[in-house]
């Protein structure tokens, strides 16, 4: 190496890490100020969460809500030509992503527990889910202990495949459990045979069974494993963002537009196909709505 290169490169390492020092001081919203622009992960087969659709385009009930963010933050930041930044995760890398700022803002199916409120921040809660399980309607399984020697699928990196392979010890099942990188690809096995039940959060199973060729071919079945929430993610100690974050959200419900963005996904034909999952909201989901209600925004 050139003696001459030396300097060159001890002055470059030191801007480096003059800028990594200022980006983890740096709040998001400044950070977003600053750029113009916002990183919005989302996820590529979270039906009817968090989605791309036949046009290529990210839609669905969480990412409507983060729509909703991006608006605050625009008038918080005065910033009407905000750019976003779409980006897209497996599951496995969603947390890493937003920890190193690869990610600002995440809204899509990512369940709320105190194991991940340690790497990253979570806001108020927007969904309420059951875990369950989805098999053929004609296969006779109707609840996890049918699945005692099967072939089993979940989704890799979800409280999911934690929670199953918990069951798998617990009540000796001698599953043959298969991890899968997405939720697209754990029903590609339940269609294809190789497994026979697919473990998953239950909106996200009648969203997979939606874009099934037949989808009355498939049943949600089984005793609840576990209720969880979903939530929106973003980076730990940042109280401002935080707080923007959840006074959106809280707004959404207080005014009732949460209501409206139900009804859009889960009541009234969604791509692909323009099915209708026909889900009216469960007793969990509408006590949430009605507790974010009740509650004063701040």
């Amino acid at each position: 190496m050139s003696p001459k290169l030396l300097p060159a490169l001890a002055a470059g390492a030191l801007a480096l890490c003059a800028g990594l020092a200022q980006a983890e001081t740096m709040n998001t919203l400044e950070r977003i100020r600053q750029s113009g622009s916002i990183a919005l992960g989302h996820r590529e087969s979270s039906i009817p969460f968090s989605y791309v659709d036949e046009r290529n385009q990210v839609v669905g009930y969480s990412h409507d809500i983060a729509l909703k963010i991006l608006d605050a933050v625009r008038s918080e930041l005065q910033l009407p030509d905000l750019k976003v930044r779409l980006v897209s995760f497996p599951p496995l890398t969603r947390l890493p992503m937003v920890q190193n700022g690869m990610i600002d803002l995440e809204c899509g199916s990512t369940s709320l527990n105190g194991e991940r409120a340690r790497q990253v921040a979570f806001s108020a809660p927007i969904f309420v889910i059951n875990t369950r399980l989805m098999a053929r309607a004609d296969s006779g399984i109707r609840d996890f202990a049918d699945l005692a020697g099967k072939n089993v699928v979940t989704t890799a990196g979800t409280t999911s495949e934690r929670l199953l392979r918990k069951l798998n010890v617990e009540r000796r099942l001698d599953m043959r459990l298969v991890s899968a990188r997405d939720h697209g690809e754990s029903f590609l096995q339940l269609e294809s045979g190789r497994v026979a039940a697919f473990v998953m959060d239950d909106m996200l199973l009648y969203g997979e069974r939606a874009k099934a060729r037949k989808p009355q071919d498939w049943t949600v079945v089984g005793t609840p494993l576990s209720q969880e929430a979903y939530a929106c993610t973003l980076r730990k100690d940042d109280p401002a963002f935080k707080a923007l974050v959840d006074r959106t959200i809280g707004g959404l419900m207080q005014s009732g537009e949460i209501n409206e963005i139900y009804r859009k996904w889960f009541m009234q034909p969604i791509p692909p196909k323009s099915l209708n999952l026909n889900f009216p909201a469960s007793d969990a989901n509408r006590a949430l709505f009605r507790a974010a209600d009740a509650a004063p925004a701040h």
